[in-house]
């Protein structure tokens, strides 16, 4: 029985090194103390990143890569609140999450800009612009995906005709990057056509 338990720890000391070769001369204990596996990371270990709040607006005012178009229309839809939404992620594999600006309408919500921002040594740098209307991004699991609605000549705001969903990938050169890219194309005869007839009871006699 001792020569079995030897030999087990033999093999054990053999399959966790990491490379494949098992090291000369190491002591007993310290081939056990590497085969025992790393406790699971806890939900702590997990949470989320902590971020400092930036001032979307501000930052948007201040940058020379936002047309004019947007910074005019950049007004507060009450007193005290603008049409941004602002999103915190990690995008660009930086120390710090990245900032995801959506500029937005007061009416209607339609995106008129989206903007990714990225800390570079304390100064956000704009990393990503894209301007046409309906447009607006997200971030899902450190991909950047832009979604913009596309309308025909006389759909309303509220019924675009279809979408293109495209999904970027920040690369080691700096940038991003198209990954992928989708087109939906939406029905028209969902609430079109004659109302259906209603339902009536059957005819007992």
């Amino acid at each position: 029985m001792a020569g079995l338990a030897a030999v087990g720890l033999f093999t054990v000391s053999c399959s966790t090194g990491g490379n494949g070769v098992q090291d000369e001369g190491a002591a007993l204990a310290d081939s056990v103390a590497k085969a025992t596996p790393s406790p699971a990371p806890s939900a702590a270990d997990e949470a989320a990143q902590p971020f400092q709040p930036v001032d979307a607006v501000q930052l948007l005012k201040d940058d020379p890569k936002v047309s004019d178009r947007v910074k005019a229309d950049l007004e507060p839809c009450t007193p005290d609140t603008y049409p941004v939404d602002t999103s915190y992620g990690n995008l660009t594999g930086g120390d710090s999450p990245d900032v995801v600006v959506n500029v937005l309408t007061c009416g209607d919500a339609v995106g008129m800009g989206t903007y990714v921002y990225r800390d570079s040594g304390g100064k956000f740098e704009n990393v990503f612009a894209a301007e046409q209307p309906a447009v607006y991004s997200a971030i899902d699991r450190g991909d950047l995906v832009v979604t913009r609605q596309v309308y025909a000549k006389d759909d309303p705001v509220s019924e675009p005709s279809g979408e293109e969903v495209t999904t970027y990938r920040w690369t080691a050169a700096g940038k991003f990057v198209q990954q992928y890219w989708v087109r939906n194309e939406f029905s028209t005869a969902v609430g079109q056509g004659e109302p259906m007839p209603e339902a009536t009871a059957p005819n007992e006699n």
